[in-house]
């Protein structure tokens, strides 16, 4: 009986952690080996990520799952999307790494929206987002013109993570679907779009799928043996890949966090311009299929609206209790709209959903619990337009949905989900993001076939709750 152990190192927006991974005879078991927070930093108006911060939290963290498995096979880096950095010929980094929510690229959607965007979704299947790598490296090039003179690559975060773990430069598909630059139709970025933005074509290579081996770690002592294994470099992808789902494919992906991701796996994209206009992204799994998704505004509603109340949760009880409260309110007559761009990165989030109710004349909450239930309940009824999106460009029926994330430990957000969907959303035991990590790391390491096999093995351990629509 071989047991396997491996480290995922999932990197979130507003939170990173290290997991210990233990594969014995077709049962895996997690340990947290290291926790910490994440958040970006503002300099003069403009976005930035502590990226040193995050490698040192890194290399912690890998070190202690060391000490919990003396005989650590592999690891592999998962992170959010879109962010880049560049870099020059010796690998070292010319710029800092802006954040996603920095409106320095509200501009150029608003450019694109007069002219191109029909073309652009034709040739790489992605929206018009302000978080686009194509629009945020665009901007630097327009202030910067000479940027292309001195950066050689440009590696999406968890390709850069990597990088320093390995010595090894590689763009991941998975990551690379984000940016807007890769083919709809090819897994190869798309020089229409590259020379649309303005984007030089050497800053990007390949990109290679998931499940490679990128060599030994490299730089930290006691893990000269461990090997750094490309696993989907998008935190989603990996979410999706956990997903216990059914093989009939009528099941529904929602990983919830600080966005909610609905979508599904599929063997072509959604495309076209009905598409175009509901702003689906047709975004890869690691293996080169499709993964379509609604990008829609998740829990960072709510995270951002606690600040602006002295009585806040910071415990897993105290979160209970406010969930508890939430569940009692009576339910909301109007809802929010969370595709508003004003709630995008408000100064305050509360003052921001109340100016939208304020302007459609509805009397704002009063209490945290009000807050709270009138954002479950908005997410929900969120989550249910995206469903029936997929279901009318698909003419697909989907008999549930599945979720995982922080999101799926919220009853009142899972039952709001169901309600306003019609169908029965699954709630997991599993870290879904860190499962997919490690999930690619043994297949790739040839423990397991492949990810239908895994996901067999691993509905037998799992427990879970299902919400039924009331």
């Amino acid at each position: 009986m071989k047991t396997i152990h491996t480290a995922a190192i999932d990197l979130g927006a507003t939170s990173g952690r290290v997991i210990a991974g233990v594969y014995t005879d077709g049962k895996l078991d997690m340990q947290e080996a290291h926790r910490f927070p994440n958040q970006f930093h503002v300099i003069r108006e403009r976005c930035y990520w502590d990226v040193p911060g995050l490698h040192t939290h890194i290399r912690q963290g890998l070190l202690k799952a060391k000490e919990m498995a003396p005989g650590l096979a592999s690891c592999g880096v998962d992170t959010w999307a879109v962010d880049s950095v560049l870099l020059d010929g010796d690998g070292r980094l010319v710029f800092p790494a802006h954040a996603y929510r920095d409106e320095r690229t509200l501009p150029y959607v608003d450019a694109l929206a007069k002219g191109g965007v029909d073309k652009v979704y034709e040739w790489t299947g992605i929206p018009n987002q302000a978080i686009n790598t194509s629009l945020q490296l665009q901007e630097l090039l327009d202030l910067y013109p000479a940027l292309p003179e001195i950066a050689q690559r440009c590696l999406l975060l968890s390709d850069y993570f990597n990088f320093l773990l390995s010595g090894v430069q590689e763009n991941e598909i998975s990551n690379a679907s984000s940016t807007q630059l890769l083919e709809v139709n090819g897994t190869k970025y798309s020089r229409d779009a590259l020379n649309f933005f303005g984007i030089p074509s050497k800053w990007f290579h390949g990109p290679s799928l998931a499940g490679k081996l990128l060599g030994k770690v490299v730089g930290i002592e006691g893990l000269e043996e461990t090997d750094v294994v490309l696993v989907p470099g998008h935190d989603t992808a990996c979410a999706f890949d956990a997903m216990p789902t059914d093989p009939d494919h009528t099941d529904i992906y929602l990983s919830s966090g600080t966005w909610s991701l609905v979508g599904f796996e599929s063997d072509t994209p959604v495309a076209g311009p009905e598409a175009m206009v509901e702003s689906v992204s047709n975004e890869r799994i690691g293996d080169g299929r499709y993964r379509p998704i609604r990008n829609i505004m998740g829990l960072w509603l709510l995270e951002q609206t606690l600040p602006a109340f002295r009585e806040r949760p910071r415990s897993d009880e105290e979160w209970e209790e406010l969930i508890r409260a939430a569940e009692a309110e009576p339910a909301p007559g109007e809802l929010i709209d969370v595709t508003d761009s004003a709630l995008f990165n408000p100064a305050s989030m509360k003052g921001a959903i109340d100016a939208q109710l304020q302007k459609r004349s509805i009397k704002h909450p009063e209490s945290l619990s009000d807050y709270t239930r009138l954002i479950c309940e908005s997410l929900g009824a969120g989550h249910a337009t995206a469903v029936k999106t997929f279901e009318r460009l698909t003419g697909k029926k989907f008999d549930r949905m599945l979720i995982v994330g922080g999101g799926s430990k919220n009853r009142l957000l899972c039952q709001a989900t169901a309600n306003h969907s019609g169908i029965p959303v699954v709630s997991f035991s599993l870290e879904g993001t860190a499962v997919g990590n490690i999930a690619n790391q043994l297949i790739t390491l040839g423990a397991v076939k492949d990810l239908a096999a895994f996901r067999a093995r691993l509905l037998g351990q799992l427990q879970k709750t299902v919400y039924e629509p009331e």
